[in-house]
């Protein structure tokens, strides 16, 4: 009974998770809520800027009671190199005679404009699509060497994916190919046991949401069922949580929309 009751609290324990954008908003909630389930934390983060806050949660990870481990790998996911880059950082990181076992990727970093669609340069679909969608399959391609069966992938879309907001057009498509990727990954990786999902939240505080024009935001809190307010980033975690663990290990391939039930899939 003892050893039960273990496994229920820690669901996550002895599992490595990386979570790129990992150092403020969703990607720092979803480090903290995985590391008090019991796993290892890998946080990419990109900026110079973000070392103290990177430091500052591992520090917060670091005194739960079961002393999760963390590492911090520094790289930039547009490029053509950075998952690569971030997966040898985190194994350089590794005691020499440990093999490197990755059991959850989230893949949660990603990059907005807001512009209209006429006004929508190259280069600006570049910056958003280099990182929201060839980021992410170059990370997850970059993991799959290291996945034991019954892992999880987590794709972090958005509601944006399936509604037509003026002025965020790029970042509305490359979640609408993010959520693609999770259904053919889903096909391609579930023989061992893998599974690959997405999560879509609706408008959650963050830097990013700052950036959407407070029109967007005003009308899907009144239009939202529940509370018509904004999610909490804790909310988006514990749904990214419980797809991480044993309890989702019928569920894959499916994009689970968590806003409120403004958007109902």
């Amino acid at each position: 009974m003892e050893a039960s009751t273990r496994q229920f609290a820690l669901p996550l324990q002895g599992k490595l998770a990386i979570i790129t954008g990992g150092s403020r908003g969703i990607g720092a909630g979803l480090a903290l809520e995985l590391a008090r389930r019991g796993a290892n934390i890998c946080i990419v983060y990109v900026s110079d800027a973000s070392k103290q806050s990177v430091i500052d949660l591992q520090t917060n990870i670091q005194q739960l009671p079961h002393k999760p481990t963390t590492w911090a790998c520094q790289a930039n996911l547009s490029s053509p190199t950075g998952a690569q880059e971030v997966i040898t950082q985190l194994r350089s990181q590794l005691p020499s005679d440990t093999s490197l076992k990755i059991d959850i990727l989230i893949n949660n970093a990603a990059v907005e404009t807001v512009n209209s669609m006429k006004d929508a340069s190259v280069d600006e679909f570049d910056t958003v699509f280099n990182l929201n969608v060839r980021g992410s399959m170059l990370m997850t391609q970059a993991v799959i060497p290291y996945l034991p069966p019954k892992s999880r992938i987590i794709n972090v879309s958005s509601v944006a994916a399936r509604f037509g907001f003026k002025g965020v057009s790029l970042y509305t498509a490359s979640k609408a190919a993010l959520e693609g990727f999770t259904r053919a990954w889903a096909s391609e990786l579930g023989e061992n046991g893998t599974t690959v999902n997405a999560v879509a939240p609706g408008p959650v505080p963050s830097d990013m949401l700052d950036n959407i024009p407070k029109s967007i935001v005003d009308m899907q809190k009144a239009t939202t069922p529940i509370e018509q307010r904004l999610g909490t980033t804790e909310e988006i975690a514990s749904i990214v949580a419980w797809l991480a663990g044993p309890d989702a290990s019928w569920v894959t391939g499916q994009v689970i929309s968590a806003s409120g039930g403004w958007v109902m899939y």
